[in-house]
């Protein structure tokens, strides 16, 4: 009896103390436990998506990959898959399984090493979300409560889901969603039962039985998994032996991406780090819509891509990259030797490394890096004459042996009939811009030949001089002056004495033609140097200047000097697109957006961009407008608070010039396209602009840039609704783009010469105009009220009363038109020499 009652008080003792010790150190760890809302709020990382206008995944940021999963959408073997693996009894206990606790002690005793664990799934939670990963007594503590906690807030199947959406399972994959994806390339419901073994072996040593690199180790795993998942009978017998015996099957796959638009997507990661913080943009799933088309940013990247393809052909072809072998002293390697020599060649775009393994007359065989075996014909290698100077070439070559040798490692392009062309990598570079112009929506953005290469998006980074470029926004002033596109000028050289310099001023036409007394219409078409120097000092140096401000650049890169005339100012492809869309849309400075939407993980909207449209006020209904008494201009930030609005209203972009000086410049590069007088009576003349007119639209303006010395080539043109500049130069602002000669076996229709805005960065635009403008019906810019259609005569600008080639209808603003007639001012010059010669005598 004695004994009984203390045994029964060594009981009561040691449960009273068992109790105090379990309240202390719930005390203990009560701050590390989360509270209701944090369990309920649970944030995973999941990486920032950025899509295209359309919806195509151009780019994920985040370190770690994540598609969360709800429970439904997982597939039931794979539960039970994990469940057989990490926690049969799951459904069954409460957050901890005492018996794993007594094993794991038993081991700890017997031992003193921390062997085995006790975790189970919610205890994995724990220790996943809110502890460290370090084997401590504290820790098993903490987790063993905060396990307990959880199951007392959350349900068997919340617990199981947040777990199989946390978990690690290597490849920077987390979640099983994510390793579907990277071992895989496939959706959840996609997986066989084998590739679900597999995933739910992972969790262990997500490292150590990776399928990617321990293929043996990781079959052996899953099918310990397979072998748990029949003992507690979740498959049979004949599943275990048809799906152990299957092959590992995994490989690496990256983020499926559906369009390729580096450039944006790295404008929108740094906006987006702006805007919300590293820690914050990478992973909380954002989702962000760009302002992109995805059929026309793939048409811009491969316009541009084949343009510095072609410039690059036609200067020459500059040798191998190196030689792997020397064909005349060393036997030729065999085809392994030859693929590991390839294999750490990292490819740039669309060019594929190969190695040239025979030499015909008119003809290569080559070996691709990716094993593949083919023949060059004599039409993909005859373009490739010896690069000499980007002014000089070699003669056409004759045979394939004068192009290439046996072990040379050359560039390969794959033309779209699925042969290769014999390439290299382009040393120009180039950018290209697309806008709407009625609201700024960046439509294509390409800030150079591939952005594995180069980061540099010139689009944006790159302050270029602009050549003639500049002349539409010149001769906008020249008209707010009182001139008219009827307006006659002097198209002769000039010699201007600088008493500073001690040198003469000579700025001159390119090509150094000279018509005499021009129109400023014909004058800007053909991009005629002389006048616009002559229009710069009739309106005055610093009134030009400040007039061009209003476009939207910035005083630092306007060059106060008459230099300015001919483009001496150094703008950005998005600055000069940006302020180029005045004469598209009516004469209104638009603000270029490049996100339209962004959604956090759950898909609600967070922000929409709310662009300013060019329109007037008095123009838009009152309740459709928003603030507009507020004067606060847009950032280029598509984040800038004053576009941000809580109910959708319509915005007025600033009204920079009238809409007939907008119209009357977009009429004038419409010239610039299309040219004017009559070729059937030998008058007829083209703009700087004329291939353009391959396009077969009557609805396009434009305007051809060239610097001096070729450096910097421009083309910039547009429709009521598109407006696209291109520039192509080198990196390098004091490099020229040369000159090239006619090559004998290429077309006759290839372009020769100088290289020039024209030659250089019109066919990319051409190209890229092609698609974007595809389907659309023409969009020319109509005329606004306020002007007047009148005849002139083509000489002297004056009216006339034929209706032949030697007139043609012109536009003026009301009040500018002339008032005399040619014959009329004929007679005025008359009379006035008559008067003159009386006095005289």
């Amino acid at each position: 009896m004695i004994l009984f009652k203390r045994t029964l008080q060594f009981f009561i003792i040691c449960t009273f103390l068992g109790l105090i010790t379990l309240a202390s150190l719930y005390y203990y760890v009560k701050s590390d436990i989360p509270s209701v809302q944090v369990l309920k709020d649970v944030q995973l990382q999941t990486p920032m998506q950025v899509f295209s206008r359309d919806g195509l995944l151009i780019n994920q940021f985040g370190e770690k990959r994540r598609i969360p999963a709800s429970i439904d959408e997982i597939p039931q073997p794979l539960i039970d898959a994990i469940l057989a693996t990490e926690d049969t009894r799951f459904y069954e206990h409460i957050g901890i399984d005492p018996i794993g606790i007594v094993r794991s002690a038993i081991v700890l005793i017997s031992t003193g090493e921390k062997k085995q664990g006790a975790s189970t799934i919610t205890m994995q939670l724990a220790r996943n979300f809110f502890l460290t990963r370090e084997k401590a007594y504290i820790r098993k503590v903490k987790e063993i409560f905060i396990a307990l906690h959880i199951e007392n807030l959350l349900s068997k199947d919340e617990i199981l889901a947040l777990y199989l959406n946390k978990i690690e399972l290597g490849n920077r994959a987390f979640g099983i969603g994510a390793a579907a994806q990277v071992y895989y390339g496939k959706e959840l419901n996609e997986l066989n039962l084998a590739q679900m073994a597999m995933i739910a072996g992972l969790p262990k040593a997500p490292s150590a039985l990776n399928p990617i690199r321990n293929p043996v180790r990781a079959k052996a795993r899953r099918n310990v998994v397979l072998s748990r998942m029949l003992d507690v009978g979740f498959i049979t017998q004949q599943e275990f032996n048809e799906t152990s015996k299957q092959p590992i099957t995994a490989r690496f796959h990256g983020a499926e991406i559906d369009l390729y638009a580096p450039y944006i997507s790295e404008m929108v990661r740094a906006e987006m780090v702006a805007r919300y913080g590293f820690e914050r943009a990478y992973n909380s799933g954002f989702k962000v819509y760009t302002s992109v088309e995805s059929d026309v940013q793939a048409a811009a990247q491969k316009a541009l891509v084949d343009n510095l393809h072609a410039y690059d052909m036609r200067h020459g072809y500059r040798g191998a990259e190196v030689h792997l072998w020397d064909h005349e002293t060393q036997s030729p390697l065999n085809q392994q030797a030859i693929l590991d020599k390839l294999a750490p060649i990292k490819e740039i775009g669309p060019l594929l490394a190969a190695a040239v393994l025979e030499v015909g007359e008119k003809s290569a065989d080559v070996l691709l890096k990716n094993g593949e075996q083919a023949t060059l014909s004599w039409d993909n290698l005859k373009w490739a004459r010896k690069y000499i100077t980007r002014y000089r070439q070699g003669f056409a070559p004759k045979t394939a042996n004068e192009i290439l040798a046996p072990g040379a490692q050359i560039w390969l392009r794959k033309n779209d009939d699925g042969s290769y062309l014999l390439s290299q990598l382009p040393e120009a570079a180039s950018a290209l811009v697309s806008l709407d112009p009625n609201d700024g929506r960046i439509k294509a953005i390409v800030g150079g030949y591939s952005f594995e290469q180069s980061q540099y998006n010139r689009a944006v980074q790159a302050k270029r001089q602009v050549g003639s470029n500049i002349k539409p926004f010149i001769y906008s002033a020249a008209l707010e002056r009182g001139y008219t596109l009827a307006s006659i000028l002097n198209d002769a050289p000039i010699n201007q004495w600088d008493k500073s310099l001690g040198v003469a001023w000579r700025p001159k036409n390119s090509p150094a033609v000279y018509n005499g007394p021009i129109r400023i219409r014909r004058a800007l078409a053909q991009s005629k140097n002389v006048i616009s120097v002559r229009l710069l000092r009739g309106v005055g140096l610093n009134r030009t200047a400040d007039h061009l401000l209003k476009f939207g650049f910035q005083n630092s890169d306007i060059n106060r000097s008459e230099s300015l005339a001919l483009g001496s100012a150094s703008i950005t492809p998005l600055e000069l697109a940006r302020g180029m869309s005045a004469f598209a849309n009516g004469g209104h400075l638009i603000t270029p957006y490049f996100i339209s939407e962004i959604q956090d993980s759950a898909g609600n909207v967070l922000f929409k961009t709310q662009p300013q449209l060019a329109c007037d006020a008095d123009e838009v209904p009152t309740d459709e407008l928003a603030s507009i008494n507020s004067p606060e201009q847009p950032s280029a930030s598509p984040f800038d608070n004053s576009t941000q609005q809580a109910e959708p209203a319509i915005q007025c972009a600033p009204r920079i010039i009238s809409k007939q000086n907008a119209f009357l410049i977009a009429d004038a590069m419409h010239s610039a396209v299309w040219g004017g007088g009559s070729w059937a009576h030998k008058t007829g003349w083209s703009g700087t602009g004329w291939r353009a007119q391959a396009l077969e639209r009557r609805d396009l303006s434009g305007k051809t840039g060239t610097t001096n010395d070729s450096v910097d080539t421009w083309f910039s043109g547009f429709n009521r609704n598109v407006m696209t500049s291109v520039w192509v130069g080198f990196d390098n602002p004091g490099n020229p783009l040369g000159r090239s000669t006619y090559n004998s076996n290429l077309s006759k229709s290839q372009i020769t010469g100088a290289e020039s805005g024209a030659k250089t960065a019109q066919p990319a635009w051409v190209d890229f105009m092609r698609e974007a403008l595809k389907d659309q019906p023409e969009a020319p810019i109509e005329p606004p009220e306020g002007l007047v259609s009148i005849r002139i005569d083509l000489a002297t600008g004056l009216l006339s009363q034929k209706n032949d080639y030697t007139s043609r209808f012109e536009y003026f603003e009301k009040g500018t038109a002339p008032t005399k007639y040619v014959m009329q001012h004929v007679e005025d010059v008359f009379e006035e020499e008559t008067k003159t010669e009386e006095e005289l005598f």
